[in-house]
């Protein structure tokens, strides 16, 4: 089953945090780059990217068939979305035991979001029922 590691940090924040001196930064993405060396080794990697600051971000509604955009962040946070890791885990135990490891669990907060996996045609009327969504 596949997992989303959801990485949130003050760093992403609205304000954000100061940038942290760059030996700091140096240790944080080592252990990063040794946390997704680990995930590829054990093959439940399957993708993972950083997210920039959060001022950099477009929210986008449509009410009454109009599209409106907002610029930068939408609310103040003391955390916000960085980054994720998109893994493909045998169960949640496993998927949290990644999680623990990842770097962010003790800088920020991982959430741990499983995917909803949907048929290979296409179809959502299964997948629903089962989340019980739907008519």
């Amino acid at each position: 089953m596949n997992y989303l590691l959801l990485i949130y940090d003050e760093g992403t924040a609205n304000p954000s945090a100061p940038p942290p001196p760059a030996d700091q930064m140096a240790q944080v993405m080592a252990a990063y780059d040794a946390f997704t060396q680990e995930c590829k080794d054990r093959g439940t990697y399957v993708a993972g990217e950083a997210l920039q600051n959060v001022a950099t971000a477009t929210t986008v509604r449509v009410r009454d068939g109009r599209t409106l955009t907002t610029d930068g962040p939408f609310a103040e946070t003391k955390e916000a979305l960085g980054g994720f890791y998109l893994l493909r885990c045998r169960d949640l135990d496993e998927a949290l035991e990644l999680a623990a490891k990842c770097p962010a669990s003790s800088l920020g907060s991982v959430e741990v979001r499983p995917i909803w996996e949907f048929p290979a045609d296409g179809s959502t009327e299964a997948t629903a029922a089962a989340a019980g969504v739907g008519g």
